[in-house]
């Protein structure tokens, strides 16, 4: 039986690790994300402030020694705000695009795997696509409402459909291998077929489109919370800080672009360290 090709010419996953090493894009794009990842993480320990700590004499105040990126309509410490509203963000976006891979990326092996499920599963996922993935989270918080279940769901149902087109155009292509042949040939069982050879060779291009995904994600995310769909205040996010700057845009722009910039960051972060993944992993480079 003809193994799993998995290490061509010393490994694919070492070939594609040389790639991103040495694309300077990536080594920017992960060390912002990195930075922001961190103090997000470590913000109740980092933070200067209390988040919900309410001091409406200091409402307004542009950046300061004492506050360094301001404070907003309600007095609180931007720097602090913003932490604590990454760490919200980040966290929706994440338990988002984990819970569309997985439902997404077993779907997409599922259709390629059981020929005769194919049609049923891609013309769900064909309706799904057909809506545009922010209108149709939209539309999926606005029926489920507010709370934290509620819009990790709504994120993971609106990036599913296309991680579970990409499963399963990569796993078509690992079904038509020698090896998957040989392997039914010999009587291995489906979860065997499926584990060790199917998500094995077909896991590089679903990584790749997960991590574009992330950024779609918490774009989503922070959208939600700006039209008032995410997370209900005080709670910390980065939509709803944004727009709770919106009124104040004269008088007081921090508010709304410190928490604008921050998520224009980190989605493009992620969009260019996607892009470079799919460009290092692809074996038709040079």
């Amino acid at each position: 039986m003809t193994e799993i090709p998995l290490s061509p010419q010393g490994g694919s996953g070492a070939r594609t690790w040389r790639r991103l090493k040495k694309n300077p894009i990536v080594a920017l794009a992960v060390t912002a994300l990195t930075f922001i990842a961190l103090a997000a993480l470590l913000a109740p320990w980092i933070a200067p402030y209390d988040p919900y700590e309410t001091a409406l004499r200091l409402r307004l105040k542009p950046p300061s020694g004492a506050h360094w990126l301001g404070t907003d309509s309600q007095g609180r410490d931007m720097l602090t705000r913003l932490l604590f509203g990454a760490r919200t963000t980040l966290m929706l976006g994440l338990s988002g695009v984990v819970f569309g891979a997985l439902v997404g990326g077993s779907i997409g092996l599922i259709a390629a795997f059981y020929r005769r499920l194919d049609n049923l599963l891609m013309r769900v996922i064909d309706v799904m696509l057909s809506f545009p993935s922010i209108l149709f989270g939209l539309a999926l918080a606005a029926m489920m409402g507010p709370g934290l279940d509620s819009l990790i769901l709504a994120i993971g149902l609106s990036i599913m459909p296309g991680i579970a087109r990409i499963s399963r155009g990569a796993a078509l292509s690992v079904m038509a291998q020698d090896y998957m042949d040989g392997g039914r040939a010999i009587g291995l069982p489906d979860r065997i077929l499926m584990t060790r050879y199917l998500l094995a060779n077909a896991f590089a291009p679903i990584l790749t489109y997960t991590t574009l995904a992330f950024g779609d994600a918490v774009l989503l995310a922070a959208s939600l919370g700006f039209l008032g769909l995410g997370l209900q205040p005080p709670t910390a996010e980065l939509g709803s800080i944004a727009a709770e700057g919106r009124a104040f845009l004269f008088i007081a722009p921090h508010v709304s672009s410190a928490a604008s910039a921050l998520i224009f960051i980190i989605v493009l972060s992620v969009n260019l360290l996607g892009d470079a993944l799919r460009d290092a992993s692809d074996r038709r480079a040079a």
